[in-house]
């Protein structure tokens, strides 16, 4: 005897064949209404296989169909889950709406349920948006409380998460992750109500990226990873999500798929408009445009995400680097660095502002921004920013001609990255260590170097980063007197051939201002005072004799 679509659709959903399951009950919701439990069992299929607006829908239905049936308690449930899908996709009126309606329902229920504390979470995450992280935390507690006495998992889980995140914001780390590491324990172990699987997932992983804990974000994406495998209907990850895993993907080098994970969370941020996060989609697309030395493509991408609400610094900023215009960079990155207040943006705002700021010569400001970086790293656990701190660290030493200690402070950064499984950041470390074994008179190390970065930037298709191997490949040894950069080797090779700060500006392609902070520097670190001092300088130590 075959089995009705009605027992085809319950079957499938026992299974967790989410897209059986939303077949099946469909094609029995349309020989005859279905009753509310299975309505709800229809919503849940539906946000899980991507339907998320007919999710809303049918959760509406249910919530009347459990009224109509007078069950008040689990019509407020109902019309719980159809506010927090609405507020998840940034429809706050809605939202509100129903939320009020569940609250209204529930005012006639004198007995404690698990409704009431569901309904304590959308107040407390207005209370963490608005900073009043001491009562969000406090109404968090109430419901995991509840959730508690009632025995409601879910409940209880997603105030536990709620807390954990709450306390991260106040600064008690170690309490909240380790309430966040007990929530994901149920996300992974199928502990808990399907449709919540995903939308905690994306929350733990942002608290990871705002403590820079990117170790643990990888840890979790692939244990979620794993038990979503098993579940090939599944639609797990939401937009801003994708933006993450496409973050993930891009450090662990597989480029090609943090592309197309980008381009999905701009595919699902965009329709319907206005959520948030398409912004970050698009910037997400952009840097890895640029990376590529799609310029033109990057320069597209970073005016849609800004169209959408997200700054295109830093990474406009390097954009503008990549393409020889280093006075605009400079320019933008200032403004940025000053702008810039949230620990994870400025802590991306600094590192280019060292990059940039080295390009420029101007090697003290590049120092500065060094050294906050190494301030963020010393006050956090975290193997990301460490990675960062010490690169920023070791090419300021670089440039300032201390090559000895900029190798110690490379090399820590190279294992930091190698750690975290980050190729494109790990050979850019080595470019910078084999630019140090250069200047120590290390000729053969430094090839070598640069053979390993010159390896992964071609099968990554680093562009920008191989033609800029390709000009050091072909420089000689640089000739390194009185700690000077290179570049300032090069202004003074100019100054000893007579022109003016204009004509340098000109041959050099950079600004007069430029030109005149690196003469400051040569008179400052050679101790002169004069450009007859400078030329005479040159030639008695023959730097006209090296190239260029």
């Amino acid at each position: 005897m075959s089995l009705s679509a009605l027992e085809r659709g319950r079957a499938a959903f026992e299974q967790q064949e989410w897209g059986e399951a939303f077949a099946g009950l469909s094609e029995a919701d349309r020989q005859a209404p279905l009753d509310p439990w299975d309505l709800e069992r229809l919503a849940s299929a539906a946000f899980l296989i991507g339907r998320d607006a007919d999710s809303t829908d049918i959760w509406a239905r249910g919530h009347n169909a459990f009224l109509n049936a007078g069950n008040a308690v689990r019509a407020a449930r109902c019309a719980f889950w159809a506010g927090f899908e609405l507020m998840d996709r940034n429809e706050t009126a809605r939202a509100s709406g129903w939320f009020a309606r569940a609250r209204r329902l529930l005012d006639g229920h004198g007995r404690e349920c698990a409704e009431r504390g569901y309904l304590l979470l959308p107040a407390a995450m207005q209370q963490v948006a608005e900073r009043q992280l001491r009562a969000a935390y406090d109404s968090f507690t109430q419901a995991a409380e509840i959730g508690n006495r009632t025995g409601d998992r879910d409940l209880a889980t997603m105030a536990r998460h709620g807390q954990g995140r709450a306390l991260i914001l106040l600064g008690e780390t170690a309490r909240g992750i380790a309430l966040l590491d007990e929530v994901m324990i149920a996300v992974t172990g199928g502990e808990l109500f399907p449709p919540l699987v995903g939308l905690v997932y994306c929350s733990v992983i942002s608290s990871c990226y705002e403590m820079f804990d990117l170790r643990r974000a990888q840890e979790w994406t692939a244990a979620l990873s794993a038990w979503c495998e098993r579940q090939p209907d599944l639609v797990p990850y939401r937009g801003t999500c994708l933006v993450r895993r496409a973050e993930i993907m891009q450090l662990h080098g597989a480029w090609q798929d943090a592309m197309d994970e980008a381009r999905r969370a701009c595919d699902r941020l965009l329709h319907p408009p206005g959520q948030q996060g398409a912004g970050a989609a698009f910037y997400q697309q952009a840097e890895l445009h640029r990376l590529r030395g799609d310029f033109a493509k990057a320069e597209d991408a970073y005016r849609q995400a800004s169209q959408h609400g997200r700054t295109p610094e830093p990474g406009l900023a390097l954009l503008r680097l990549a393409q020889g215009q280093v006075e605009p960079a400079a320019a933008a990155i200032r403004r940025v660095v000053n702008e810039t207040a949230s620990p994870p943006a400025r802590c991306r705002a600094l590192a280019a502002c060292v990059e940039i700021a080295l390009a420029a010569g101007d090697v003290p400001a590049a120092g500065a921004a060094a050294d906050e970086l190494s301030g963020l790293a010393a006050d956090r656990e975290s193997s990301f920013l460490r990675a960062v701190s010490a690169y920023a660290r070791g090419t300021v030493l670089l440039a300032e001609g201390q090559a000895a200690p900029a190798l110690a402070a490379l090399r820590q950064a190279w294992s930091a990255w190698q750690e975290l499984g980050a190729p494109y950041e790990a050979a850019r470390v080595r470019v910078s260590i084999g630019l140090a074994c250069r200047a120590v008179g290390d000729a053969d190390a430094a090839g070598l170097e640069f053979d390993a970065a010159r390896s992964v930037f071609e099968q990554m298709g680093a562009a920008p980063d191989l033609g800029r191997l390709d000009g050091l490949a072909r420089e000689a040894v640089p000739k390194r007197v009185g700690g000077l950069t290179a570049r300032e080797l090069q202004v003074l090779r100019l100054i000893a051939t007579g022109k003016t700060n204009r004509a340098i500006a000109g041959e050099l392609t950079i600004s007069e201002k430029t030109v005149a902070r690196h003469v400051s520097n040569i008179f400052t670190k050679l101790g002169l005072s004069s450009r007859a001092a400078a030329t005479a300088y040159a030639y008695q130590h023959r730097i006209l004799d090296t190239p260029a």
